[in-house]
């Protein structure tokens, strides 16, 4: 989040004509976890095939944090960098967690020092009770941000015929009929079609790990939440496929995967 300033005008002018406020300004953090400008054109690539609109000038922070400590001394070619970012609609404009060189190589290129800027953990679209967890000692941390009014759930009554696309901003999404082969449906939060889903879904498609994905009849050419995919390829299991069923996504020792569960009535 970045915040604006408000400027005063000087006693002795008699008219200005422009002003200067104070400015909320949302932005996306861009977690790096490789220095090989090469792997990450590959990635986005293949990542973005299929939703080329997909952030449509987002403004970005790039996150070095997440560097491996071997390519954390690596120099980065930041006008590739943010050419390569641009070429998919992202407008980078800071800089966050780089070494010394990093941090004055990024401001050569013109991004900002967002070294104080604090990442955000993307809230549940759809809280579910939990329970509460046992307490454990920890340090004091600062307390959480103030939640967010999120928007009501995007409904669609219609069917989706095969080039159809529809997104969800900043909320779920509710489909009343079925997605055909070829649609496409995404969500920054869950995705939920009471029919047939035989298109694609793409849930928690701003990073909402815990966006949830459900169909009366899942039949998918494609499901994801936050990045994590699965196509058609890789069948479903005959106890799942048109059947009822969920998608949510869990960490694992081997990482991140989704999980499929049949929903019984």
């Amino acid at each position: 989040m970045l915040t604006g300033f408000t400027l005063a005008a000087s006693a002795s002018s008699t008219t200005i004509c422009y002003e200067i406020k104070s400015a909320d300004l949302a932005l996306v953090a861009l977690l790096l976890k490789t220095a090989q400008l090469d792997t990450l054109a590959s990635d986005l690539k293949m990542q973005l095939a299929d939703t080329p609109d997909f952030f449509e000038q987002e403004p970005v922070v790039i996150d070095l944090g997440g560097l491996p400590d071997a390519e954390k001394v690596l120099a980065i070619d930041f006008a590739k960098l943010i050419h390569l970012l641009r070429s998919h609609g992202m407008v980078p404009i800071a800089l966050r967690s780089g070494s010394a060189e990093h941090m004055q190589a990024g401001k050569s290129a013109g991004l900002m020092d967002a070294t104080f800027a604090r990442i955000l953990k993307t809230p549940a679209a759809t809280p579910v009770p939990v329970a509460k967890p046992a307490p454990v000692k920890a340090m004091p941390v600062a307390p959480p941000p103030e939640p967010v009014n999120h928007l009501g759930a995007l409904v669609i009554d219609k069917p989706l015929r095969s080039g159809q696309q529809i997104y969800a901003k900043g909320r779920d999404l509710v489909i009343l009929a079925m997605v055909n082969p070829g649609a496409e449906v995404i969500a920054d939060g869950s995705i939920h079609v009471y029919s047939t889903l035989r298109g694609k879904a793409i849930a928690g498609a701003k990073g909402n790990s815990q966006a949830m994905i459900f169909a009366q009849c899942m039949e998918p050419e494609l499901i994801s939440i936050a990045g994590v995919y699965r196509t058609s390829e890789n069948a479903l299991p005959a106890e799942i496929r048109g059947q009822a069923a969920q998608v949510s996504l869990k960490h694992t020792p081997d990482g991140e995967k989704l999980v499929i569960q049949a929903l019984r009535s």
